[in-house]
């Protein structure tokens, strides 16, 4: 739960530098993923130092929900599946620019990863959960 903490907080610190000190405004599927994982944060905040392990039932669905909108995200990012709506664009917020790189990935991938990885983080809370 801990580790799922450190992940969601450290997302949103990420989002939160982006947006406030970089000054960069996020697009429409990056506020969505916005919406899903900020409350992550507080959730697995509060179980982790609770030591409640059934608050998977509660950020399970939240970290699913944003990995579908991330894994759409960066879908149409590469370009593998059509644009019917364009997320980033030219004249407005952008995810994909070169200054919107972190460690040479774009910001829609990382947020992927994120949302994957607390989610495999908490899938072993589903089993032991009565």
């Amino acid at each position: 739960m801990l580790a799922a903490w450190l992940l969601a907080l450290s997302a949103t610190m990420g989002a939160l530098f982006i947006g406030e000190v970089m000054g960069q405004m996020p697009c429409t599927l990056c506020w969505y993923q916005r919406i899903a994982m900020f409350p992550l944060v507080l959730i697995l905040g509060v179980a982790a130092f609770r030591g409640d392990r059934g608050a998977w039932r509660y950020a399970l669905p939240l970290s699913t929900i944003g990995l579908i909108i991330a894994g759409y995200h960066s879908l149409q990012l590469s370009g593998l599946i059509p644009s019917p709506i364009v997320p980033c664009s030219v004249s407005g917020p952008s995810c994909s620019g070169a200054g919107m790189l972190i460690m040479g990935f774009p910001i829609p991938y990382l947020s992927a990863v994120a949302f994957a990885g607390i989610s495999l983080l908490l899938l072993p809370f589903v089993r032991k959960s009565p």
